[in-house]
Parts: structure tokens; sequence; C-alpha cells
């Protein structure tokens, strides 16, 4: 008895017009669409996450293109078996043919592996198009890098692959509601292959009809409701802020939990992080910025679900450390001022001079360069006329911004007798 395809493998597009997602690539008028539309293939690289359509845009050209197409893999195939494809391919052009050659997971080989392919992209004997998860800025050699078109691969939108998932329903012959459909699509954070599979493994079983007690089943945890795109995702969020704000990394960890196990993207999370290290710790705790930028950089490289403790440790710190708004606080007020008050021109002292005419005009007039002096401060005025002697940063007693008070409380004196000093 023969085993039947997989559902995803069943309604892997066969052309563009069928291809989901990806429509800033793809559309009628996009870039990726004229090159393969008019067989014009050149060297280039599929980067994004697994399920957004990279070797299904390669099994495309290969029904489409004139061209001799050759599928490798990085996971299976060494040097032997480049060597040899090269050496088919160099034949191929000597007959005028081309020779397009797929490799897939690319970033799994090693340097010695991909210099193999470059002399051979260099003068034309094949067309390399590689697919890979990772970034090949870091994953892939410069030379060979720079020989290739890099198009990136976006995560497939929820109604993308809800209509995906409701043509998966025709061929299962089963039922599910839209909101056993969404919560699929959310489960799957982008990946229209993990959705299908999932889809598929409810079906089987299911008697007829997906509930979400086979979902849950089928899931190994709780399906959790949560429309990423409505309220709820932004009181969860509200939710981590307030709770990181109030210092409980318990309730913290718990709605960041709450958000990435019902498939939220761990970027947004990131960025909120980031904004909260500056909006509510501040110069209260320096290093709060740097850990929720390594954060942030972490959930690029290695993604959900391994990049969930590297954002759990991040807000945990947050909610620990010492809070001060007064970051936030100063650059509102200034905001404020600048787009209320009049829109004084920079004083001329502190104006750059870099040709002959602005220096007659007495830009730069006047300038005293800070590190000429003996405390690396002088008593120049920076601010416009109107807004001379306005304050902004009021540094709190709280953790590192107890230092910041300090020197700042120094630096208005050395000012303030510097002034005293020169007058008349």
């Amino acid at each position: 008895m023969l085993t039947q395809e997989p559902l995803a493998a069943r309604m892997r597009p066969q052309s563009l017009d069928d291809f989901a997602g990806q429509s800033h690539l793809v559309a009628p008028g996009k870039i990726l669409r004229k090159i393969i539309d008019s067989d014009r293939i050149p060297s280039m690289i599929f980067w994004g996450p697994p399920g957004v359509g990279k070797t299904t845009l390669a099994g495309i050209i290969a029904r489409k293109t004139q061209a001799e197409f050759v599928t490798f893999s990085a996971v299976t195939g060494g040097i032997k078996e480049i060597r040899e494809v090269m050496k088919q391919a160099d034949t191929n052009k000597n007959f005028g043919t081309r020779t397009i050659l797929f490799v897939d997971e690319i970033h799994r080989f090693n340097k010695a592996q991909q210099d193999a392919f470059l002399p051979f992209v260099e003068r034309g004997s094949i067309i390399l198009i590689g697919a890979t998860t990772e970034n090949p800025s870091f994953e892939i050699n410069g030379a060979l890098l720079s020989r290739c078109k890099v198009f990136v691969l976006k995560p497939l939108s929820a109604d993308e692959i809800v209509k995906l998932l409701r043509r998966g329903l025709t061929l299962l012959d089963v039922t599910a509601d839209d909101e056993i459909l969404n919560a699929i699509a959310n489960f799957a954070d982008g990946d229209a292959r993990a959705a299908l599979s999932l889809l598929e493994m409810t079906a089987i079983n299911s008697e007829g009809e997906i509930t979400f007690d086979i979902l849950e089943q089928c899931t190994s945890r709780k399906s959790l409701l949560y429309d990423k795109n409505g309220e709820e995702h932004y009181n969860m969020i509200s939710a981590l802020h307030k709770s990181m704000r109030n210092s409980d990394p318990d309730a913290a960890v718990y709605w960041l939990a709450r958000m990435l196990e019902a498939g939220e993207d761990p970027l947004y999370v990131a960025r909120r992080v980031i904004r909260f290290a500056s909006e509510d710790v501040g110069l209260a705790e320096p290093n709060a910025l740097s850990m929720a930028v390594a954060a942030y950089n972490a959930c690029h490289f290695v993604g959900m679900p391994e990049c969930a403790v590297n954002l759990a440790q991040a807000v945990i710190h947050m909610s620990i450390v010492p809070k001060s708004n007064a970051v936030d606080v100063a650059y509102n007020t200034a905001k404020n001022d600048a787009l209320h008050s009049m829109a004084e021109p920079v004083p001329l002292h502190i104006r750059n001079a870099p040709t002959k005419l602005m220096r007659e005009l007495d830009y730069g007039k006047g300038y005293k360069f800070a590190h000429d002096y003996e405390q690396r401060v002088t008593a120049m005025e920076c601010l416009p006329e109107s807004m001379k002697g306005r304050e902004y940063y009021h540094p709190t007693e709280q953790g590192g911004e107890i230092h910041y008070r300090k020197r700042l409380e120094s630096l208005k004196k050395m000012k303030e007798k510097l002034r005293e000093s020169n007058k008349p």
C-alpha cells in the first residue's frame, strides 16, 4: 500500500499564481516575479525562516526554466559530490546549456565546501540558488555572497496561513471554524508547512470536525486564545510592561510566557523591552539597555522556542533593577518645547564653520573646546537665547542615577563658578 504524501507536499504550489505569501517579491510586477517569468535567473540566496516557501520557489523555477536544474542538499552532500556536479555543469556550458544548482540549507556547508562553488559561479558554469534560515552575512562566504542577490522571505501572516488551511480542509474532508484555524495559524508562527502538518494531524484524530480539545491534544499543550492583532494583544503587553515597572518579576515572566506560548512574535516583545529599558529604568541601571538589545539579538539569531529564556532573563532583570523615568520625562519635556516654542536658529558659536564664508559670518566664533580646559567643561551656553537656563533631565535617587545626580550638581557648580570668574 502506497503511503499518501503529507498534506503540505500535496498542496505545494506548482506556479507563482498559487504561491502563498511573499507578495513583496512575487506579486505581479515585483522583481523576483519578473526574474522567474523571464527565465533570467541570477545566482541568488533565499533567506527566511522555515516554511515560508524557499524550496517551493526553487521548485517553481525548476519547472519554468529552460536550464538544467540540479538539487543538492548541504546535509548529505560533500566536496566529492560538489565536484561531480561542477564537472557536469562545465560540460553543459560547452554545449550551450545553463545549469541551475539549488542548494538547500547552504549555511550547513563549511568554508571549504562553499569555496568549491566560487570559481564555477565566477565563470558562469552554474547559477547558484541557496536556501538558508540563517543570516547570510554570517554564514556564507563574503566572496560567494557578493555574487548572489539575496531575497529575504518573511513569515506568512496569520491571514495568509488561514487561507491555506481553508484549502487544506477541502482535501482532508473535515470542518473547522475560524477560531480553530486562527489558533493553528498563531501556533505555526508564520510557518505554512507547520500549519498544514498540524491541520492534518488534527484531521486524522477528528471525526469530521476539528475541535479545541483535539487541537490541544495534538499540540501537547493548552491552546491559548490570543489574537496577536486584537485587544488581548495590547492587554498582555500592557500587563508585561506594568509588571516590570512595578518590580514584579513573577508576574512579568508569567505574562511573557502567556504571549510567547500563544504565538507572539518574540522580536515584538524584545522591542518593547528595549523601550522599557530607557523609559522606565534609564540611567538608574545603565546596563539595562545593553541587556535588552542583547536579548533582541538573541531572539533574531536563535528564534523560538530557544530565545524564550533570553527574553525571560531580560524581563526579570528589568523587573528587579532600580527604576527611573527621568530620561523619558526629559525627552518628552524637550519635545514639547521643540514643538511649541519659537524655532530659534542654532547659536553662532556652536555652529560648524567648514568654509571661509561661514567663518566670515562668525560661524563658530567664540566656541570653547571643552578638552582644552582643566575640568573638561566651560560656561558656554548651548541653548538658544530664549531657552537659556531650561532644565530637562532631573535624575532621581534611584540606583546609578544617584551618581549622575551628584555629577550633574558638580557640573552646575563648576559652570557657575566659571561664569562668576568671567564677569567684568
